[in-house]
């Protein structure tokens, strides 16, 4: 029987805790080999801390991570192994990208000349002798890239690659990574919003509060969500009794008369409307909108201020008094100390004969 292969990077059962603060809980996923990874969860989920325990940058409170097989620190060549982009804004301003490209491949032992090679696989090669302070944060991010390419690694980690990048600037991102990816290479990379996303990757891991709520193929995703026909006929509650009839019970009546029908094909649709003497108008088929399953699958991670004083969030603070409201404006009140002018009335009041006919003074 053939050894197991080491996944690329595997995590199992990560955790991490700054004093009271959970940001990482019992978080386990693997990335497959040769795939293009998208890990997913809105800001403060975890997404950097877990990046950064991988890459042996913080230690885990509980549970490990390794890459091909083994912790980040036993690699023989780290740099020939995992290329990372975590931040772009820890270029020295002072350096031209040429020279902080040179200083990072003296330090992994690989040639001067590797520099001016992954200047042009990032389109930055006319700007080489350029000042990084100067750049445009598109053009650090893809300095940055640069950076974790000089090893020639067989995976990068990137973590939130697009900020800052043009429609262009992402396009080519896009580009860029399926052909490393095509090459039998391994990416890993995080954003908060899948459709940034969602034209790159093969495989999604998606987290909230620390937590995995997913793991699979972006294809399951889609194919786990059934589409829905909305559907214009001439009597919406005689189709849908006719459709019940028939198994198919997910029918909902919307606002604008139609009936949405889930789980059945148009065709079944029609043929049930016909021997139900119901004529069918017209009818639609509403594609899913992924970016509403990904927040639907991580909402509720902040809730703003709810309390049992002010159940549904924002509140003014319970120390401060309720202020005196004006005549015709409930809620609303002056500043304390604040009077009208003197020779003012107390409070505007509308005019007893109503509006002023022609139109605003």
């Amino acid at each position: 029987m053939p050894a197991r292969v080491a996944a690329p990077i595997e995590v199992r059962g990560l955790s991490k805790s700054f004093k009271n603060v959970t940001a990482v809980s019992d978080l386990s996923f693997s990335v497959p080999h040769g795939s293009i990874t998208g890990f997913l969860g809105p800001n403060g989920s975890g997404k950097t801390t877990t990046l950064r325990m991988i890459l042996g940058l913080v230690r885990p409170s509980d549970g490990t991570s390794a890459v091909e097989g083994v912790p980040i620190r036993a690699l023989r060549d780290p740099a020939r192994t995992v290329g990372a982009v975590l931040d772009s804004q820890s270029l020295h301003p002072a350096r031209t990208a040429l020279d902080h490209l040179k200083v990072y491949a003296s330090a992994i032992g690989v040639p001067d000349a590797r520099a001016r090679q992954v200047l042009a696989l990032v389109g930055l090669e006319d700007v080489a002798g350029r000042k990084a302070g100067g750049f445009s944060l598109g053009m650090r991010q893809r300095l940055s890239l640069a950076t974790a390419l000089l090893g020639d690694p067989r995976i990068l980690v990137l973590d939130e690659p697009a900020n800052g990048l043009d429609p262009e600037g992402i396009a080519w991102l896009r580009e860029f990574l399926k052909g490393f990816a095509a090459s039998g290479r391994t990416v890993l990379v995080s954003s908060h919003i899948l459709r940034e996303v969602e034209q790159t990757v093969d495989t999604l891991v998606i987290v909230s509060r620390g937590a995995l709520v997913y793991q699979g193929r972006m294809e399951d995703l889609r194919k786990s969500q059934q589409s829905r026909l909305l559907v214009a006929s001439s009597s919406p509650a005689a189709l849908a009794t006719a459709l019940a009839a028939r198994g198919i019970v997910d029918a909902r009546s919307l606002a604008d008369g139609r009936l949405a029908v889930t789980g059945a094909a148009l065709d079944v649709v029609q043929s049930v409307a016909t021997g139900a003497g119901v004529t069918i108008f017209g009818a639609v088929a509403e594609h899913i909108d992924l970016e509403q399953l990904f927040l639907s699958m991580t909402t509720g991670q902040y809730v703003a201020g709810a309390s049992a004083a002010s159940p549904s969030g924002y509140g003014p603070p319970p120390a401060y008094p309720q202020q005196p409201h004006y005549p015709g404006h409930p809620g609303a009140g002056p500043p304390p100390g604040y009077g009208a002018p003197a020779g003012y009335p107390p409070a505007y009041a509308p005019h007893p004969q109503g509006p002023m006919s022609g139109g605003p003074r």
